[in-house]
């Protein structure tokens, strides 16, 4: 099994939810892009970390 944690910086406030954009590591592309978060979880963060896990 396989883990990476990706970090993503604010991009733009909606309605209900914040859109963060991947801060990819340099000379790799991008995993995952934006992702949106409900305001209720992210509350006023400016970056965030996800870490995601592969199965085998």
């Amino acid at each position: 099994m396989s883990e990476k944690t990706i970090t993503f910086e604010f991009e733009k406030m909606n309605k209900n939810s914040i859109r963060y954009k991947e801060v990819p590591e340099d000379g790799m592309p991008e995993v995952l892009g934006s992702i949106y978060v409900q305001k209720w979880f992210a509350g006023d963060n400016k970056n965030i970390e996800i870490t995601i896990k592969t199965k085998e």
